[in-house]
């Protein structure tokens, strides 16, 4: 099929960041975009080739889109199924599938997935609600410090939260949930994997991030992750396995923990291990630094996956690390990014706005990518950039 400057029109359903860098790529090839998103001022507005505004979780909304494109895929994994499963049996090509998408919403039915196939993961326990949560305390049968997780709609440390205390869950919302064991980790990795419709598999290096203590968010990305060969290798394998029983189309990003117990020759049962944390099937924040530091971007390569092309090289020119650019604490408001002249006088410093007019603490605004031949350098600039650059309010 002939994609490039044609009539055919690929629809993304969500319209934030993702979508937008995305259509850069779009742009690049001269793809026709239409673009789904419920706020009228969604960064993917102005750089769509046709923008609706429309909820993603309404049946007639996301079912009506589907009829104007010829190929549909997303950039927020909260969207109506049903309206994705009639719109495929009616010979839309949907990437990632709703079979895919149907696993991967609910973080119960994800985790549920994982111990059915075998896929080394935090031990967990489901509850409808908060309530059978408290009760489940009570009786003894869960024990405190745990993780608590909302089954459906977090993001980026929204519906996550550690509960250390009973007080620790009066302000949770009664809704379904799960509750993690906690587990002491060294580090956070994550592998993204293209695959495309017709199985073309390539993985992108291990990453390595660092959290922003109180927000539970990201505050830096590093490719390669510095880790031992050994345990990359490992991380890798699992990604691919948790890649193959999903059989998604586009990327996958794959979020694991490293234990305190990594060492790979350790007997099976003290196995140092590396745990599946989640997934996200679509362009991921610990792929943004492949914008600037790989051959081909996550970005990319989710449209030649999606499109059927050949992949493109997922492996690195230079070292990158990535700082995401967030709300300010105290601020809210027209959006203000104090100092950025200061940052951009530094070499390989690149930063990404992300469009969005309005700012409030811990939103995610934009993020910084910072390339260089030297790992240690590269860090080093990371830190002045995230202590330079604010995004505060007028």
């Amino acid at each position: 099929m002939n994609y490039f400057s044609s009539d055919f029109k690929l629809g993304i359903l969500g319209g934030g960041q993702l979508g937008k860098m995305l259509l850069a790529e779009t742009r690049k090839f001269d793809i026709q975009t239409f673009v789904l998103d419920p706020s009228n001022e969604a960064p993917c507005k102005f750089g769509a080739s046709e923008f609706f505004t429309g909820n993603l979780m309404d049946f007639d909304a996301v079912y009506n889109f589907g009829k104007k494109v010829n190929l549909l895929t997303i950039e927020i994994e909260n969207v109506n199924l049903d309206a994705l499963k009639k719109l495929e049996q009616e010979g839309l090509p949907i990437y990632p599938s709703p079979k895919t998408l149907e696993l991967i919403q609910n973080k119960g039915n994800q985790k549920d997935f994982y111990v059915a196939h075998n896929i080394p993961t935090a031990p967990h326990k489901r509850f409808i609600d908060l309530d059978a949560l408290k009760n489940a305390i009570s009786l003894g049968t869960l024990e405190m410090p745990f993780v608590w997780k909302s089954a459906q709609f977090g993001y980026d440390g929204n519906g996550v939260k550690i509960v250390r205390s009973t007080i620790d869950l009066d302000n949770l919302p009664n809704i379904e949930c799960i509750a993690e064991q906690m587990i002491p980790f060294k580090n956070e990795l994550a592998v993204i994997v293209a695959r495309s419709v017709s199985g073309e598999v390539k993985t992108y290096p291990v990453v390595e991030m660092e959290f922003h203590p109180e927000a539970n968010q990201v505050e830096y990305v590093i490719c390669p992750a510095r880790i031992d060969e050994k345990v990359a290798q490992k991380a890798t394998e699992i990604a691919l396995k948790v890649s193959n029983i999903f059989n998604h189309v586009g990327l996958l990003a794959v979020e694991m923990f490293q234990t305190n117990n990594d060492d790979p020759s350790a007997p099976h049962e003290l196995a140092k291990q590396i745990l599946v944390n989640e997934v996200a099937p679509r362009p991921h924040n610990s792929g943004h630094y492949s914008i600037e530091a790989s051959y081909t971007s996550q970005f990319e390569n989710h449209l030649r996956a999606i499109l059927n092309l050949p992949l493109g090289n997922t492996n690195s020119k230079v070292a990158g690390i990535m700082v995401n650019l967030v709300g300010e604490e105290g601020f809210s408001g027209q959006v203000v990014y104090e100092n950025i002249e200061k940052i951009i006088a530094i070499d390989g410093v690149t930063p990404h706005i992300y469009g969005k007019r309005e700012t409030r603490p811990f939103r995610k605004m934009g993020h910084v990518t910072i390339v260089n031949e030297n790992m240690t350098e590269a860090r080093k600039i990371a830190e002045d950039v995230k202590n330079s650059i604010r995004v505060i309010s007028n």
